[in-house]
């Protein structure tokens, strides 16, 4: 397996860095068609849906930030062929014609534009062909649902090549209103890609990539997974594919829609990269262009209930341009290098949206207006030195310098701006200028086997907690993390290249962990507590992976991965939100140092596929089956606001896929099946407004099952 991650073509198994690659064919087979999804096929990888809506964080080894707001970085970076999806919420929708996936754990900067703590996702799309090819698969499965993408590609004359490809999706409403009937969960997407590759001159190619994506889906429903107290009423927890929903009449009229519109999202997409290359002989030069906009409307209701409780109305408007210029070497001699410069700017402009009415009385509809900016600006590199036939010496640097700017921000409660007393929009700063790096050493004794020992310093930008703020002290500036990582291991092919086994340990030292809290605000009345992210002066992580790949015979062939993570905080104190709301209201601290992060500590998958053939001959047959495990999660905030009831119990999902296909035959035909032993299962917990007045969760998705057909020539 070829991979980039390192900005160069190199064999996965040459790499001393820990990258999970899964090729495209794998991904449809298996039913990864978002990001999101990738979680249940990549050892250590948590992408989570902030209470089930359109804003994903994701964690790598325990490294990651959960937020519900729109506007801060993410701890793990997401690159679609090199380019950064700088905000969380640009990174729905993207995988489609793809051609492999690398998922790198660790801090990553001395080759990327982009710094991030966590590791990179990175995405890369199938070029523009010199021969004439073209192929679509079409779904269609339960509930209704029906998803398909298609591409053509071939030479466009002059040596240029382009490529269309486009995907698109319908129904699959899978959920159902408890008190309506009415169904929830029909997709409505379409997304559209158009590559061109050309030469200018013999030594200088340009690509040139135009994309746009339209998303009118429903929205995904929570659920009640235990009794709502609410005051005055008793809401039963929801059973199986039950959810329920609702808004205040001033809510519904001030947006436009009806209180009793279901869960939705209204999202636009567009953007562009130009990338060149230029061949200097020895030295290469590749220089990106990138624009990126993204248009959100999301409307969610995290109470699950009739009433106007906690709903979120969500409207964003982003533009992201990126510059990315690196110069690396091309001899292969013994020295190895890259050295590159970026400059990014992005401009956030955000409304957040609630509806208390039913929580805080007929004025509390909240609006959140800001906008932020942010200007990045790096120089980053690498040198890699073979000191000998079997030593590899590896070392780069990052130098960044980031500008954060919130600016206009304001909490309207009812009409009034009550972010400052004097009723004043807000305006904060908040930047960074580090140096970061990576040391590692190579050993290669012989050809079929590498081991390795890195350590690296990564920093995430700090941020703004860009929701309902009632009080300048709930908007300040949170600061940056820094992680110092430590990892060894190895990469082995053994008996005649029939088994695979790569493995890592690693440690990671965190300071100024940026963490989902709360603070306490004693005004307006009634007391509240109030989210805010903060840092936890210090954690630690530490854990293993290990990923095998054995083929017995030659049809046969079984994957296995594992992951385990130990995380948890040396320093920092919570608010108790539970104890805090005892009356008489105060606030009131506890102590979570020793308590764990959060993430599963085990995430495991495999996957068993079988080659045969059929008819005499004729036809040839492929059958896989893959699985996944987590084991439970315990975030702490949620243990302070209410015992241990919000950690995601542990779950096995199953997948299975059968196809046939006729020697010669561009046709292929098949029947797939997703969880198909109906795990009921939840992807988050979490709870809005009162304590245990809405103990909701994000459910996963059913039993599913349909039908294939694919063609390519």
């Amino acid at each position: 397996i070829i991979i980039t991650a390192q900005r160069r073509e190199q064999a996965a198994q040459s790499v001393g860095i820990a990258v999970s690659v899964l090729r495209g064919e794998e991904l449809r087979d298996r039913g990864v068609v978002t990001v999101n999804a990738l979680e249940n096929v990549t050892p250590s990888l948590e992408v989570e849906s902030q209470f089930g809506g359109g804003q994903p964080s994701f964690s790598l080894r325990g490294v990651g930030f959960k937020d519900y707001g729109s506007n801060n970085s993410p701890t793990v970076g997401v690159y679609v062929d090199d380019v950064a999806y700088t905000l969380p919420i640009m990174t729905q929708g993207v995988i489609f014609d793809v051609a492999r996936v690398e998922v790198l754990r660790g801090p990553q900067g001395t080759l990327y534009g982009r710094n991030t703590t966590g590791g990179a996702v990175n995405i890369i799309t199938e070029r523009p062909t010199q021969t004439f090819e073209t192929g679509f698969t079409v779904e269609a499965g339960r509930f209704d649902a029906v998803r398909g993408e298609g591409f053509i590609s071939g030479p466009l004359g002059g040596g240029a090549a382009g490529r269309l490809s486009f995907s698109g999706a319908t129904g699959g409403a899978w959920q159902v209103n408890r008190e309506t009937g009415a169904p929830l969960g029909d997709a409505d997407q379409f997304a559209v890609r158009g590559q061109v590759s050309f030469p200018v001159t013999e030594r200088l190619d340009l690509l040139v990539n135009l994309h746009a994506s339209r998303d009118q889906s429903d929205g995904l429903g929570l659920q009640l997974f235990k009794n709502s107290t609410v005051p005055g009423s008793i809401a039963p927890r929801h059973i199986g594919r039950q959810t329920s929903w609702g808004f205040s009449p001033q809510f519904a009229a001030t947006y436009g829609f009806s209180r009793n519109q279901g869960p939705f999202r209204d999202n636009e997409g567009v953007g562009g990269s130009i990338t060149g290359t230029y061949d200097f002989g020895a030295v290469g030069l590749t220089y990106i262009f990138s624009h990126e906009s993204f248009d959100r409307r999301e409307l969610n209701d995290w109470d699950a209930l009739p009433g106007a409780i906690a709903g979120v109305y969500f409207v964003s408007g982003v533009d992201v341009t990126q510059h990315e210029l690196r110069l690396a070497s091309k001899d292969g001699g013994r020295f190895d290098w890259i050295v590159g410069a970026y400059v990014a700017n992005e401009d956030l402009s955000d409304l957040y949206a609630s509806d208390f009415v039913d929580s805080f009385g007929p004025a509390a509809t909240l609006a959140v207006p800001y906008r932020q900016e942010v200007e990045t600006a790096a120089v980053f590199g690498q040198v890699e030195f073979q000191a000998t036939p079997t030593v590899n010496l590896i070392a780069g640097l990052r130098y960044e310098d980031e500008q954060r700017d919130l600016k206009d921000f304001a909490t309207f409660f009812g009409g009034v701006n009550v972010a400052s007393p004097n009723g004043a929009r807000l305006s904060n700063a908040t930047g960074f200028n580090e140096l970061t790096g990576r040391l590692a050493v190579e050993y290669a004794p012989t050809d079929n086997l590498l081991a390795y020992a890195s350590i690296s310093r990564g920093i995430k930008s700090g941020g703004f907690t860009a929701y309902n703020s009632f009080s300048p002290d709930a908007v300040g500036a949170f600061e940056p993390e820094e992680i110092w990582a430590y990892e060894t291991g190895f990469k082995s092919d053994l008996f005649d290249n029939a088994l695979r086994v790569n493995g890592a340990i690693y440690y990671y030292d965190y300071t100024n962990q940026q963490v989902q809290n709360a603070i306490f605000l004693p005004t307006p009345a009634p007391a509240r507590a109030v989210g805010r992210i903060s840092n936890a002066p210090q954690s630690r992580i530490y854990g293993a992976e290990i990923e095998l790949l054995w083929r017995p015979i030659e049809a046969l062939s079984i994957s296995q991965a594992i992951g385990y993570v130990n995380a948890e905080f040396e320093e920092y104190t919570v608010l108790d939100i539970a104890a805090s709301n005892t009356p008489p209201a105060a606030p009131r601290g506890r102590n979570a140092s020793g308590e764990r992060l959060g993430p599963p500590e085990l995430t495991y998958s495999g996957r068993v596929t079988y080659n045969g053939v059929l008819a005499g001959g004729r036809w040839r047959w492929n059958g896989a089956i893959d699985y996944s495990y987590r084991s439970d999660t315990d975030p702490p905030l949620l243990k302070a606001a209410s015992g241990e009831g919000y950690g995601v119990p542990a779950y096995w999902l199953v997948n299975a896929n059968f196809a046939v296909q006729a020697f010669g035959s561009p046709w292929q035909f098949g029947v797939w099946g997703r969880n198909i032993l109906d795990e009921e299962y939840d992807e988050t917990r979490n709870f809005f407004a009162g304590v245990d007045w809405t103990p909701i969760s994000a459910p996963g998705q059913p039993a599913t099952y349909g039908v294939r057909i694919a063609y390519r020539r």
